[in-house]
């Protein structure tokens, strides 16, 4: 896999308003999959297919504590990511408002 494509299935893993939150709300450190079932509010094997994705996507990572997975951010660069766009959306909000 190329470095472009590889960046198109980060971007292609975030495109996904499910996959999103779950990055967001994963922004404030690890969490159990429970928690994340709780929040996202979707099956069980829904959440895991979008984890999934992310996982793949180098996102997110996965590590087993106990009986449970707790997932978080790959990397800190990933926090940066979503200010950027958060920031750009703000601005074009704001330009349509």
């Amino acid at each position: 896999m190329t470095q472009e494509e590889m960046i198109v299935k980060m971007f292609k893993a975030l495109g996904h308003p499910i996959r999103y939150k779950i990055v967001k709300f994963l922004l404030d450190g690890p969490e159990c999959v429970c928690k994340l079932n709780e929040n996202i509010e979707f099956t069980q094997s829904n959440l895991s297919q979008h984890l999934r994705i992310l996982k793949d996507a180098g996102i997110v990572k996965g590590e087993k504590v106990g009986l449970n997975i707790h997932y978080s951010l790959a990397s800190e660069e990933i926090k940066e990511l979503l200010k950027v766009a958060d920031e750009m959306a703000e601005a074009r909000f704001r330009k349509f408002k």
